[in-house]
């Protein structure tokens, strides 16, 4: 290989790198999900308020910002432990997706999205409640469905 080509290929892999490096989906979830960065924002807020919604993190958010817990990370880790190592192959891709499918959703314009806090608050409840893990992903999932489903 000359180094043009070798030089060219070290900055893709740099570059591809970088990009997940930033990801701030939890791994196992990173193969399930489409990329972060390759999402559809409505605004830059968009996008900072769906990364509170996977990590509690506030960074250049508004003070109304409220950091921490609840995640969709820690709930995933939640829903895993609950599910056992049996569940894990079938509950880590639907809470994942579930994850996308919410977050996105909840972290739109308060003037646009169809999913508020209040809403997670009841999921988070749902999800808890449930005494197994697998049938309570299913059900938040028909809701948050329900919910943004164009009528």
């Amino acid at each position: 290989m000359n180094r043009l080509a070798a030089s060219v290929l070290m900055a893709v892999a740099l570059i591809a790198t970088g990009a997940r490096a930033d990801e701030f989906v939890r791994a196992d979830c990173r193969n399930v999900v489409a990329p972060s960065a390759s999402l559809h924002y409505d605004s830059p807020e968009h996008a900072l308020w769906y990364r509170r919604f996977w990590t509690g993190s506030c960074e250049h958010l508004p003070l109304l910002c409220l950091p921490g817990s609840p995640n969709w990370n820690e709930i995933v880790g939640k829903l895993l432990a609950r599910g056992g190592p049996d569940e894990r192959q079938a509950l880590l891709p639907k809470a994942c997706r579930l994850g996308q499918l919410i977050g996105l959703e909840w972290s739109r314009d308060k003037k646009v999205k169809h999913i508020t806090t209040g809403d997670l608050r009841t999921f988070n409840s749902l999800l808890d409640a449930s005494g197994d893990a697998l049938r309570g992903v299913d059900q938040v999932d028909a809701k948050a469905r329900a919910m943004t489903t164009p009528r």
